[in-house]
């Protein structure tokens, strides 16, 4: 009869402009999906060239070598016998498209261009490509010799259409078009399309996957149909982290579903439905069935293939799945730490090397080196080959079989504790514990001398000797004093970084991990050009209310009991004098302002789009049973007044793993300038209007 159809989606770990390793796993997934029945297989979105070629994707050979890589595809048996979805940019009329290439045994079916472009946060499609404009509109595209040479077809459909097969019919979707309020799925399945599917190119957020499977799964729940979604995973080279979560829906439930964090360079999902239940979830939709009398008709590219054999009534179908999602702890100890593994073997360095304070924040960067190591013995455990070969390159050990995360981190993790007059005994001790417990070669230094030279030059060519406010110094001396003390660290970070190990009489040098948390970013409690200033930062964009989570999670599942007083003692920088011994200063204290607080204000300042009184408005009811109108005032000010000080530090921040939504990533997330009038003089005195109405 013809009604089981089996399909395959995957996810892959693509990376910008890596043509031949793309290739490479573009052709693995559909042998994979070829391997286990399938008869069609999705790709995610611009999968030939990677997601993140960012402007070079205004250079002619980016689409040169796609189209290479396009032809190499065509050309061979793997993709024989199975229709084949891959995405390119495609340039059709002089005017640049972001398109899915659907093929079918070395011939192109159909081109397919992105209908609603990405534009918003982390993306910026609108700069590369345009939007097809023309619904239901095809156009012959004209190929190139290159391609013309291996299907022998001179042109082929360019537009808004879908496929047709002697069983059912496909239509496409790509990323953005998902989340769209007029997504091309409704109106599709209205004419008849039965499956649908999504090549997506979605980076991860902290608690945002949930949305993703809710979207899928509600373009099905009330139109029926299939929904298959691909989707890149891994760094693929900036600060993004595609989460994979392929998936296939069906009538609004889950099949099948993919990884979210893994070190799996490719993942397959192929699942066989039966298209008799569409058409039965159909049937009784009688609000559905008279929108699609009236509707208006997409053009049918017909193919002369089917999804399913026609002798299938004995064929199993697959069954709904209940999806797990990972708890915000599970995705800060997974996502980074993916990201990070990436980030090591693609630039190819020997390790990390990570400043240790004692804190929380650089602690739970630790943390996540050495749940990267958990990952790394893992994946090797569950036998990928690829992640064994990557790991003895790291460790320059052709040999090397990573089984203990502990002596992983040995190899390939450095601690440095970098101690001064103003630091404690306590996070000394802390410090070492928890490199201790974790495995990392850990280093303890001292830096005053540093900092008395470079203090000694200031005094010798000035003749004045700053000193502390403890002992009667300036607001200006202390601070400036303090710069020193965090600067030194920095320097001294990379140094060590690069010959740490020649030392141990080892090859290569290590990648400085930054450990400043996305609260501080946004407040600027920090020194520019101190430890900070590293190669990347995998906590940047997560807030000190989910790293204290996270500890607790390591503390539970990575049995490190070093965290526990790490978790007890409060947040401090050490950077002034101690006071009987013990820390006098605390991050609280400093800021003016709890990390509780800096949460509230980076999502309305951000995500709510909140200027100074328009947060002063929210604020006054949101805090009305512990705040005065005026405290409220008052907060909102220094707030503003301290984030506008110190925006320009944004311009220089450690690239850094996207996690929420409010970071203030300069670079391409948070657009803002960086020299402000900080006295907000009008925006201040409506506020001080609305207190005194108050």
């Amino acid at each position: 009869m013809g009604r089981a159809v089996t399909v395959a989606t995957c996810a892959l770990n693509q990376w910008a402009l890596d043509f031949e390793g793309n290739l490479e796993r573009i052709s693995r997934s559909i042998d994979i999906a070829k391997r286990q029945g399938a008869r069609y297989r999705l790709g995610p979105e611009l999968e030939i060239c990677g997601y993140g070629c960012s402007d070079h994707y205004y250079e002619s050979d980016t689409l040169l070598h796609s189209f290479q890589v396009l032809a190499k595809l065509l050309e061979s048996p793997a993709t024989q016998d199975i229709i084949c979805d891959v995405g390119m940019p495609v340039l059709h009329r002089n005017v640049r498209y972001n398109c899915r290439v659907i093929f079918f045994n070395k011939k192109i079916l159909l081109i397919r261009p992105k209908i609603a472009l990405a534009n918003a946060g982390n993306y910026r499609e609108l700069r590369w490509f345009t939007p097809w404009n023309k619904a239901r509109h095809v156009e012959e595209y004209f190929l190139p010799r290159i391609i013309q040479e291996v299907t022998g077809q001179e042109t082929v459909p360019f537009g808004d259409a879908v496929l047709a097969t002697k069983d059912t019919c496909l239509g496409a979707e790509i990323c953005e078009e998902l989340w769209a309020p007029n997504s091309p799925h409704i109106e599709m399945g209205l004419d008849g399309v039965e499956i649908f599917t999504n090549s997506s190119g979605s980076h991860h957020v902290l608690r945002k996957a949930h949305t993703r499977v809710d979207l899928v799964n509600s373009a099905t729940a009330k139109n029926g149909g299939i929904y298959i979604l691909a989707n890149q995973k891994g760094c693929d080279g900036d600060r993004l982290y595609y989460d994979g979560c392929a998936m296939i829906s069906m009538n609004g439930e889950t099949i099948a579903q993919g990884s979210q964090f893994s070190l799996d360079d490719v993942e397959v999902l192929v699942a066989t439905l039966d298209l008799e239940d569409v058409r039965s979830y159909r049937a009784e939709i009688s609000s559905r069935n008279l929108a699609a009398s009236k509707v208006n008709p997409y053009p049918r590219v017909k193919v002369n293939f089917a999804l399913s054999c026609s002798d299938d009534v004995a064929v199993p179908t697959c069954m709904p799945i209940q999806w797990r999602h990972h708890s915000p702890e599970e995705e800060i100890s997974l996502g980074p730490a993916c990201w990070l593994w990436d980030y090591l073997r693609r630039s190819k360095q020997a390790g990390f090397l990570l400043p240790l304070s004692g804190g929380i924040d650089s602690s739970a960067t630790a943390c996540i080196v050495y749940s990267m190591c958990h990952q790394v013995c893992l994946a090797v455990k569950n036998g990928n080959a690829e992640v064994l070969a990557d790991a003895r390159k790291v460790v320059n050990d052709e040999a090397y079989v990573p089984e203990d995360p502990r002596e992983l981190c040995k190899r390939i993790f450095t601690t440095c504790y970098m101690a001064s007059e103003n630091s404690s005994q306590d996070t000394c001790n802390r410090a070492k514990l928890l490199a201790e417990q974790i495995g990392s070669y850990h280093i303890n230094l001292n830096i005053d001398a540093a900092v008395k030279a470079v203090v000694g030059i200031f005094s010798v060519v000035t003749g004045r000797t700053p000193c502390f406010s403890v002992y009667g110094g300036s607001s200006r001396e202390n601070l400036a004093l303090q710069n020193v003390q965090a600067r030194i660290r920095m320097v001294l970070a990379y140094l060590f970084a690069q010959l740490t190990l020649w030392t141990r009489g080892m090859p290569g040098g290590l990648l400085v991990l930054g450990s400043a948390n996305v609260d501080e970013s946004l407040r600027g409690y920090l020194t520019k050009y101190d430890c900070s200033s590293a190669d990347i930062n995998p906590i940047g964009g997560i807030s000190k209310t989910d790293l204290k989570n996270f500890i607790q999670y390591c503390i539970e599942n990575f049995q490190l009991t070093a965290l526990r007083s790490i978790m007890s003692a409060p947040p401090t920088a050490e950077l002034e004098p101690l006071v009987d011994g013990q820390v006098a200063q605390t991050d609280e204290a400093d800021m003016g302002m709890t990390y509780a607080e800096l949460s509230i204000y980076g999502k309305l300042r951000k995500i709510a789009k909140a200027g100074p009184y328009s947060m002063f408005c929210k604020l006054i009811n949101t805090w009305k049973e512990i705040c005065t109108p005026r405290e409220v005032a008052s907060k909102v000010k220094h707030f503003f007044r301290m984030y506008s000080i110190n925006r320009h530090k944004m311009t220089t921040l450690t690239p850094s793993y996207h996690a929420e939504n409010y970071s203030p990533d300069d670079n391409r997330f948070d657009l803002r300038p960086f020299l402000y009038n900080t006295t907000w003089s009008w925006q201040f005195r409506c506020i001080d209007k609305q207190v005194n109405t108050l």
